[in-house]
């Protein structure tokens, strides 16, 4: 059957209805900045697509590093103002914030399919994920603020392309309730329609956002190391992250930088094939471009005949196609476990990555084909890849020891227990772990050796929403956890000697 994109979804329908909902915010032709309290014609605007398609899309206005500086004075003046307004006013705006984000949530959505090329149900996840987040902090503010003030200083978030409600408009929000104003960098890869909109809501209501795009290497000076700035907020590699710690180090500025890891999924001793093989198709959401997915199994080499009887058949039956493409108008968008990577460049590095595996002596285990019933009639797809997955990738490989960001499987067969915790801390730290062993007694001996922040017992870990504390171990984070009363800690001073659970230079503090 020859599917149709799902009338009133095409991306000039999104950008005609952003600019209606915004029309202070867009032109056009283009996406403006926000800084010093308005909306700015300034910057290069680069050309940009939408790796649904490869249709052209709006593309961000990029700044220089001397008006990113004026933004980031701009932005302290903001923040000198409003931490000294009362918190019911700051909690009357915010909650109105929400009010209008939950008002256009469908348009928030489908700006996320065009522009990161989300499913649909992923996509208005994120924007749910996001109010229903900040609400609760809103509800509970009051304890968590007491005996706290605002920092010195802005908060500056710098945040990857993958979740921009979910994590940085979540993160913004907070933060400007707990008393900072805040800036937020688009991601370069994707997202800017949606901030956009986003920050045009917010700042309808008081927030003081600002909201500015640009290279990392030319903002960094600015956004990173000026003095004005309170604290970094970084999600993303652990390149980038390594270069923002020393940064922040050197002067002792307050940050939170979450980076990746190699998450694993070890498996020892274990036998309940059934119920691990319903969980294969669930991870791999968004084509496994987060930050908490699970890439890597490390499984008892004696149980791998069992291993691939659960896996294959349930990796098989992941779908991937165009994520807005249906049978007939009145159809609702396709249930697709993921569309389209980031880029059509992600999709070939990943692609070269996976052959060059195989030369060097990788067993391809699954190599999926993009099903042409499941796309528009001649449609770009070069931005999509199917699920693969390789047994033993070589040493040399660099999908041996670090994160794929797509829908590449490595399998890591071991013999022992301690081959397989060396195998499931390869990457000197991550964010989550997970287990599968018939002995609760094995898996939570094991867990407490594994360097991931949460260790799911059979069953992955996430990064938790609300009260659930969220942080990293080893290289997958540099300081103050985040997550319940920690995210609003880790942007307030408290006492004198408030010592915040983290990875810091000069010491490592658990949660309680």
């Amino acid at each position: 059957m020859t599917l149709i994109l799902k009338p009133g979804t095409a991306w000039n329908d999104a950008w005609r209805r952003a600019l209606q909902a915004a029309p202070e915010a867009f032109r056009d032709d283009r996406v403006l900045n926000l800084w010093a309290g308005r909306w700015q014609a300034d910057g290069r605007v680069l050309p940009a697509v939408s790796p649904v398609d490869g249709s052209p899309i709006a593309g961000p206005p990029r700044l220089d590093a001397a008006t990113a500086r004026q933004a980031v004075r701009a932005a302290l003046d903001e923040h000198r103002a409003w931490r000294h307004v009362p918190l019911p006013e700051r909690r009357a705006r915010v909650t109105a914030t929400l009010d209008a984000l939950t008002e256009h949530r469908d348009l928030l959505a489908l700006l996320l399919v065009w522009e990161i090329g989300k499913p649909w149900r992923l996509a208005c996840a994120d924007v749910d994920r996001a109010i229903d987040g900040v609400r609760w902090y809103v509800d509970g503010i009051e304890p968590m603020l007491a005996g706290r003030t605002a920092l010195g200083g802005p908060v500056s978030n710098i945040a990857s392309w993958n979740y921009p409600m979910s994590v940085l408009v979540h993160a913004v929000l907070v933060q400007a309730l707990a008393g900072n104003a805040v800036i937020a960098k688009t991601p370069t890869d994707g997202g800017l329609a949606c901030l956009t909109l986003a920050a045009a809501l917010a700042r309808r209501e008081g927030i003081p956002v600002t909201l500015v795009s640009g290279s990392g290497g030319e903002l960094s000076e600015a956004l990173v190391q000026s003095a004005e700035i309170g604290c970094v907020s970084f999600v993303g590699g652990r390149d980038t992250g390594a270069r923002i710690a020393t940064a922040v180090a050197d002067v002792g500025k307050r940050h939170i930088l979450e980076q990746e890891g190699l998450n694993c999924w070890g498996l020892w001793e274990y036998s309940d094939w059934d119920a691990f093989g319903a969980q294969i198709p669930k991870l791999f959401d968004y084509a496994k471009q987060r930050c908490t997915a699970y890439p890597r199994f490390v499984v008892q080499r004696s149980r791998f005949a069992d291993f691939l009887a659960a896996y294959l058949p349930a990796v098989k039956s992941v779908r991937t196609g165009h994520p807005l493409a249906v049978a007939a108008p009145d159809d609702p968008p396709p249930a697709l476990d993921f569309g389209p990577l980031i880029n059509a460049a992600k999709a070939k590095e990943l692609a070269d990555l996976v052959a060059e595996a195989v030369d060097r002596g990788a067993v391809p285990l699954h190599h999926g084909a993009l099903d042409p019933g499941l796309f528009l009639p001649g449609q770009d797809t070069s931005a999509y890849l199917a699920p693969v997955t390789l047994l033993g990738p070589p040493p040399s490989s660099p999908l041996h020891h670090t994160e794929p960001f797509g829908p590449v499987d490595t399998i890591v067969l071991v013999d022992t227990e301690a081959e397989l915790l060396a195998a499931m801390n390869a990457s000197n730290g991550a964010l989550v772990a997970a287990l599968s062993c018939d002995d609760p007694r094995t898996t939570q001996r094991l867990a407490a050796q594994v360097r991931a922040f949460k260790v799911g017992h059979g069953a992955p870990r996430s990064r938790g929403d609300r009260d659930e504390l969220f942080g990293g171990l080893g290289a997958s984070w540099r300081g103050a956890f985040v997550g319940g009363e920690l995210l609003v800690h880790a942007v307030t001073e408290g006492p004198t000697l408030d010592r915040l659970p983290g990875n810091f230079p000069d010491y490592q503090l658990p949660a309680a």
